[in-house]
């Protein structure tokens, strides 16, 4: 039964914290889908969109969220993908079906505007190619993994990076998409995996999970001792951190002569990476990353299976809960490094 109204955390301003509003909506447009948002995933997207990362904001006041798991309630026309009932996973990447626009809420007077897909609700109308069917043998919680940090992290390995076993690589910044990372290049029997952060707690899960090597950042110079356990540099470097200098000290580790650095953070508007030249020309390589070159209606059932066959506790990503009220405490929680990635319960 659809809703009356909807509870969401809503951005009125930068810099400001979200606010719980209760919406209303109007009928859905062809290829919306209105879907009972189960939980969401908390992303430093929407982090860096809080605190403007992104430059100015021409949507405000709008939703946020790009991650979640949930069960459709209705369709509009034309949707054929989903029906009512089904249990789907919400995500920023494009799927099958209808791309619809996004959906306009209400919350008296004011207009709130949202993207194709948002999660920081307890229900969310979504464009039908956001969405992509759950996986039975699949726990809705862990779902959420499925919208961003998997596709992201595992994807850019399975569907890009493809490591030899012989590789050596550095997985630098242990969030949610490192992680993500570092448990599939465990499917490949890599030579010399090396983890880098500034958590010891975050290090001591990437050793659980399959790093040959852990090197905290503050100690000592990353650089150097990358050089001493190497001698020229890793072959691949996965850099997640979402800073300029962390991508460019990661040009910095891999090897001359075919290295490749592969990064999937957004440093804030405006920052400008510095590389040099000479490094490029000496076969050093970059490349960015969009969603792992991921396609979820074919990633998302494979990934399953290759987890539950490698018995990879997805679940350790998963470190802390919030209700929905808490949504604020949970961005603060993520920026301070204290979760791995926040996950939303709603009602």
């Amino acid at each position: 039964m659809e809703p009356s109204n909807i509870k969401a955390a809503v951005l009125q301003r930068i810099n400001s914290p979200l606010e719980i509003r209760y919406l209303n909506f109007s009928c859905l447009l062809p290829g919306q889908v209105l879907v009972k948002v189960h939980y969401s995933g908390v992303c430093r997207s929407q982090l860096m969109e809080v605190k403007g990362g992104r430059g100015s904001d021409p949507w405000l006041p709008h939703l946020l969220g790009h991650e979640g798991s949930g069960e459709v309630v209705s369709i509009g026309e034309g949707v054929t993908k989903v029906k009512p009932g089904d249990a789907v996973i919400l995500s920023w990447i494009k799927g099958s079906g209808l791309e619809a626009p996004g959906a306009i809420y209400h919350c008296g007077d004011q207009r709130i505007n949202s993207g194709r897909v948002t999660t920081f609700s307890n229900y969310t109308i979504v464009s039908e190619n956001r969405l992509t069917i759950k996986p039975t043998q699949l726990p809705m919680d862990l779902a959420v993994l499925f919208g961003c940090a998997l596709p992201t992290g595992a994807g850019m390995i399975l569907n890009q990076v493809k490591p030899d076993s012989d590789a050596t690589i550095a997985i630098l910044g242990l969030g949610g998409v490192g992680l993500s990372a570092l448990m599939a290049i465990k499917g490949f029997s890599c030579n010399r995996i090396i983890a880098i952060d500034i958590s010891s707690e975050k290090l001591d899960l990437a050793k659980d999970l399959g790093a040959t090597h852990t090197l905290q950042v503050g100690q000592h110079s990353i650089y150097e001792e990358v050089m001493a356990l190497t001698g020229h540099g890793v072959d691949i470097c996965v850099e997640s951190a979402g800073s300029v200098e962390t991508i460019e000290l990661g040009f910095s580790l891999i090897r001359k002569g075919g290295g490749r650095l592969w990064f999937a953070s957004h440093p804030p508007e405006g920052q400008m990476i510095r590389l040099a030249p000479h490094d490029l020309i000496s076969g050093k390589n970059i490349f960015g990353t969009w969603g792992g070159s991921s396609f979820p209606d074919r990633d998302v059932p494979i990934m399953t299976e290759l987890f539950r066959k490698g018995q990879v506790p997805l679940e350790r990503l998963l470190t802390k809960r919030y209700a929905l009220e808490q949504v604020n405490e949970a961005l603060t929680d993520l920026e301070a490094g204290r979760v791995f990635r926040p996950l939303l319960v709603m009602d």
